[in-house]
């Protein structure tokens, strides 16, 4: 599992477990299979925990319910999506096996469907969502499943589809149109207005969530008006002033205005009011604020050092690796884009070992050759960055190699944007395009670079749209800090 994976399982969760109980006692639902009273307490508490967007806490509560019973399915598979690294994720599923052969169908599948995460089987998780969605038609939890696996093949009208249609079978499902929102906002063809009406319908929902609020101000925040995202994470704060997810979304928007001791400020207080975990992944948002300011060896340097410190934090030892291998992907992008080659080389040797850590935790062929495959992709694109396409070309073919396997249609999209990105750099423009094309375009940085192959092909107003879409995207990134500022002088 990489890190985009892990973020969208934690996504996914969130739309797949944060189920308000009253709103599904009129729709049928998935067996929860317990004989204990007390293990099914903490798993509801669990679920709604997960509601209010706290996966720290519901974290906590799925691991008192796998206590009270350890064969505990369901429990298992909800505590695997709200981990914080591959060795937690790995457990979980591992645990939740213990008790798969007397657990219902629907529970069975749930488990199946994650395991599917470490052979990036997409495909299959589609056709086992579809499976689950037939069995149990008229389930909440089971379309948004469906809706998640379908967003993760890129077919967003189809998710959207789903998440209409759960809409109107469990209409106080706020979930539902919360997920919608976040489709409109984040996925294209994106639409603001759609994200505002949905958020304000989960709003209407559940009015008492700091989540929708805050994920209301990230639609203001898309949509470039600051000043209101910056209201509405404050209105959060109020409902939830122990909540830290809100100061770190302070923070974003003061990196945006330029306004930078106030940003780390922000995300000092945001790192405070986190757990230890989650404070491993929180803390490269403040070394990002050098990136906007102009100082990216300050950044790299501050990511290594955060690094250095992610044991002495206090997170348990199965929570390091993963917020470990985050902050050198940081630095090494940031590295890469500004020119500081002795420094990404630095950085990706300090990554690759813990890629290799990361595979032996799962110890599957698959999971090694996914690992393996970002190893020798990242490596190529310093290769590539440097001029020595020769090497950077074995690079791209080693990827192809290593994914060849796997059943996903998106496989190859990095091999694309490897094979893109030589051909930029050698002035290559019209194979540039090509291959950009198919590229993940979810990503900032391949709009980007597609966007300057094709302005050297003299396709300017496609290119100025692209760059558009860049300089007002708003959501902190290492892509956004790298390039926000450039993009707004390309497109005017």
């Amino acid at each position: 599992m990489n890190i985009n994976q892990l973020a969208w399982l934690r996504a996914v969760a969130f739309a797949l477990i944060a189920t308000p109980l009253a709103a599904l006692a009129a729709v049928q639902e998935i067996p929860i299979t317990t004989s204990s009273a007390e293990a099914r307490l903490a798993f509801e508490a669990g679920q709604a925990a997960q509601d209010r967007g706290d996966g720290t806490q519901a974290n906590d509560l799925y691991r008192t319910a796998v206590a009270a019973d350890p064969n505990f399915t369901y429990a298992w598979v909800n505590l695997s999506n709200v981990t914080f690294s591959t060795e937690e994720f790995n457990a979980a599923l591992k645990g939740a096996e213990q008790g798969a052969a007397k657990v219902s169908e629907g529970e069975r599948m749930l488990l199946e469907f994650n395991k599917l995460f470490l052979t990036n089987n997409f495909d299959a998780q589609l056709a086992l969502a579809k499976q689950l969605t037939e069995k149990y038609p008229n389930s909440p939890r089971a379309g948004l499943l469906l809706a998640g696996a379908q967003a993760a093949l890129n077919k967003f009208d189809e998710q959207r589809a789903t998440l209409v249609r759960i809409t109107e079978i469990a209409p106080g499902f706020s979930v539902a149109p919360f997920t919608l929102g976040g489709s409109y906002l984040f996925n294209e063809p994106k639409d603001f207005a759609k994200a505002e009406k949905y958020y304000r319908q989960a709003i209407s929902i559940e009015p008492g969530y700091d989540v929708y609020y805050w994920s209301l101000g990230d639609v203001y925040r898309g949509s470039n008006r600051l000043e209101e995202a910056r209201r509405y994470y404050k209105l959060a704060l109020q409902l939830d002033p122990k909540d830290s997810v809100s100061p770190i979304k302070l923070g974003h928007v003061n990196s945006f205005l330029g306004n930078f001791e106030e940003a780390r400020g922000d995300y000092d207080r945001g790192i405070a009011a986190t757990t230890a975990a989650n404070a491993g992944f929180l803390a490269p948002f403040k070394m990002l604020t050098y990136v906007y300011e102009g100082q990216p060896a300050i950044a790299v340097k501050a990511l290594e050092k955060h690094v250095a410190d992610i044991d002495t934090l206090g997170a348990p030892v199965n929570q390091r690796l993963g917020a470990k291998i985050n902050a050198l992907t940081n630095a090494a992008t940031i590295a890469m884009f500004r020119g500081l080659y002795d420094d990404a080389e630095r950085v990706l040797a300090a990554r690759t070992p813990l890629m290799r850590e990361n595979a032996k935790v799962v110890g599957t062929e698959a999971f090694t050759k996914i690992q393996e495959a970002q190893i020798a992709f990242f490596d190529g694109q310093l290769a590539a960055w440097k001029g020595d396409y020769k090497t950077a070309a074995k690079l791209a073919k080693q990827t192809a190699d290593l994914v060849a396997s796997e059943n996903n249609p998106r496989k190859m999209e990095p091999v694309h944007e490897l094979q893109g990105l030589i051909a930029l750099r050698q002035k290559n423009y019209k194979k540039a395009v090509t291959e950009l094309r198919l590229a993940d375009q979810t990503q900032l940085h391949n709009k980007y670079l597609l966007a300057q192959a094709l302005e050297a092909t003299n396709a300017k107003d496609e290119a100025k749209k692209l760059y558009q879409e860049v300089a007002v995207n708003n959501f902190n990134t290492v892509d956004f800090a790298l390039l926000r500022a450039e993009a707004l002088k390309k497109a005017g």
